[in-house]
């Protein structure tokens, strides 16, 4: 999608804090963290939504993606014992990029407030 942000990310057209790539997703320091550690991590493909998500083809395979990155940033960031990932679709949702991406939150006592 031409005016997609986060395309442009993908694509390396805009500039991020990449901390994790690979063929399917990428993923990036949050510019408005909510914690200590706040990773966005997306298909590089452009996909709307997590709604939209389970209608693609590659679904399994882009969800297996996200979550070996999830873990790998986790160890990363050395998180592992204790991290949320949280996305959200459509705008009822607080989805306010729409293209699909996931937050990768932690670094600090969570508890079960929602963020």
């Amino acid at each position: 999608m031409q005016d997609c942000i986060f395309c442009k990310i993908a694509k390396h057209e805009l500039e991020a804090e990449v901390v994790y790539e690979n063929d399917l997703v990428i993923a990036f320091k949050d510019a408005n963290p909510v914690t200590k550690v706040h990773i966005l991590i997306m298909p590089k493909e452009h996909i709307k939504n997590f709604y939209e998500l389970a209608k693609h083809p590659q679904q399994a395979l882009i969800m297996g993606a996200v979550t070996e990155a999830a873990a790998e940033i986790a160890d990363q960031f050395n998180i592992s014992e204790g991290f949320r990932v949280i996305t959200n679709n459509g705008r009822a949702g607080g989805q306010s990029v729409f293209h699909l991406h996931f937050h990768l939150i932690g670094g600090q006592e969570l508890g079960m407030k929602l963020v």
